[in-house]
């Protein structure tokens, strides 16, 4: 039974193991993966007058903006790769968009996209989200532009009410 266990071992010592490889999984797949985990679609997707979703326009824009104290009144972004969405934008600036809050134009995210959070994913996983948000197709929707605070609001919005100290 020694002798046995000993020329297991041995022969375990000279024989090559094989390493398995798990597949680099397709980077669009992940990225549609990422995005529907981290909600993108509960922001940037369309409604309809009684809150339902038109999924045909995937995230073409939020129709429905947030109103922030002191800040203004502001309408989440056409995401789609259209002209009226990230069409211009390079995936570096879409990146730095996502993980630091600042646009190509040099103006910052409103503070209700949560830009800070999305600071922490992997080079592999950013690079994922920017591929499937680049595969989407491009649908052309204005979305309003951000209103200072007390100017009026050409679209529906959430106001944001924050507690007293």
């Amino acid at each position: 039974m020694t002798l046995r266990i000993l020329a297991l071992a041995t022969l375990s010592l000279v024989i090559p193991t094989q390493t398995v490889h798990a597949e680099t999984p397709d980077p669009v797949a992940r990225g549609a993966y990422l995005a529907r985990i981290m909600d993108c679609a509960g922001c940037h997707m369309p409604r309809g007058p009684d809150g339902t979703p038109i999924v045909e326009n995937g995230l073409a824009g939020g129709t429905v903006g947030f109103e922030l104290p002191g800040l203004g009144t502001f309408w989440p972004g056409n995401l789609t790769p259209a002209r009226t969405g990230l069409g211009d934008w390079s995936e570096t600036e879409i990146a730095t968009a996502l993980t630091t809050g600042v646009r190509p134009d040099g103006r910052v995210l409103a503070p209700v996209m949560p830009w800070a959070s999305y600071a922490g994913l992997s080079a592999e996983d950013l690079a994922a989200l920017v591929a499937w948000l680049r595969a989407q197709p491009p649908v052309e929707n204005p979305v309003p532009e951000p209103v200072g605070p007390g100017a009026p609001a050409p679209a529906p919005f959430y106001r944001v009410t924050m507690p007293a100290p």
